[in-house]
């Protein structure tokens, strides 16, 4: 008996040792990607590649692949908001949807009921976002883990049954015939127009979130995420900090589901449901939580991945969570995690 317990001690021992392999030789492919990140040069020229990738591509490809590149900013835009939460702040959100629902709907009942002008719209969707977090946060923010988790959730659950049910939202079947915006005269009605307004905001979203995570008050964010009681004892008033958090991410959503619903010229309760929320959340931490361009990789992988087995049908998604399932296993920090993480 005891030598069967020995073989089978010896035989896990084999089995996790050939696994942490696995993982190690992943971890050091990897490694080797960020050093050359790393290197100044190395990293012009990649930029510089990207760069001019993303500002010729209307030009040699068809109207579908530009929609799909614009899904990719869009969820490039959420997942840098929850990042903000999520990832520097180290809370967890369920309900990220609720929040561009807030944007989306205050833009589109002002443009679509009230007659406003779009561009006039975005410092009310300001205002609101900011209210929705402390009404919201308010409560919550004194709660970890799992719990706030719940309360996300349920705010998201909230928001999407209210809109379904309103008269002014337009109830289950959402608002529709929405009036898109100009710019210096021209209506924005070509996807190309949006694919290119979209790559401002991501530029937009991606310096705003760098200045925060530079700042002190990014400092301070990560003590909070790190060890709340530690940053406590050290003066950081966490409550105050993780509210901010949740207002800075809650108000880049917003503005991102007022751009969403001028492109789609509709919005619907559909739109935010929990699925929703949780692929913003697995974009955070797919891509690596902290890191910004780690996020911005996840949201592009969740957009584009599924794109390319639509062929199949819903198969696809068998797919998609195998690839899921690969990364966690052999990149559990995330594809471009920060170095701290790392």
């Amino acid at each position: 008996m005891e030598n069967n317990n020995l073989d089978l001690n010896n035989g896990e021992a084999a089995v996790s040792q050939e696994s942490t392999a696995k993982r190690g030789f992943f971890t050091k492919i990897m490694d080797a990607v960020y050093a050359f990140m790393d290197n100044i040069y190395a990293k012009v020229i990649v930029f510089g590649i990207l760069i001019a990738l993303v500002l010729t591509l209307p030009l040699f490809v068809n109207n579908y692949i530009l929609q799909v590149a614009w899904n990719a900013m869009f969820y490039m835009l959420l997942a840098l908001g929850c990042n903000i939460i999520v990832g520097f702040t180290g809370m967890v959100d369920l309900g990220f949807a609720a929040k561009f629902a807030v944007g989306a709907y205050t833009s589109g009942i002002l443009v679509h009921t009230l007659g406003w002008n779009f561009w006039l719209t975005l410092p009310v969707v300001v205002v609101v976002g900011m209210i929705a977090a402390v009404l919201i946060g308010g409560p919550a923010l004194r709660l970890r883990s799992d719990y706030l988790a719940i309360v996300t959730l349920g705010f998201g659950e909230i928001v999407r049954i209210v809109a379904r049910n309103l008269e002014i939202t337009g109830s289950a079947s959402g608002l529709s015939g929405i009036k898109r915006p100009f710019i210096f005269g021209v209506q924005l009605t070509k996807i190309w127009m949006w694919y290119y307004l979209f790559v401002v905001l991501v530029v937009v979203f991606v310096i705003a979130s760098n200045r925060v995570k530079d700042s002190r008050f990014g400092r301070g964010l990560a003590y909070v995420r790190e060890d709340e009681d530690a940053a406590r004892a050290m003066g950081v008033n966490v409550v105050k900090y993780k509210m901010w958090a949740f207002i800075v991410g809650t108000v880049m959503g917003a503005l991102a589901g007022a751009f969403y619903v001028m492109q789609m010229a509709a919005v619907s309760p559909n739109s935010f449901t929990f699925t929703q929320s949780s692929n913003i959340l697995l974009s955070v931490v797919l891509g690596g939580m902290g890191k910004v361009p780690g996020v911005m990789a996840g949201a592009a992988f969740f957009a584009i991945f599924p794109e390319i087995f639509r062929e199949i049908g819903e198969y696809r998604m068998l797919f998609f969570g195998i690839a899921l399932v690969l990364v966690m296993i052999f990149r559990p920090q995330g594809l471009w995690p920060d170095k701290r993480r790392r």
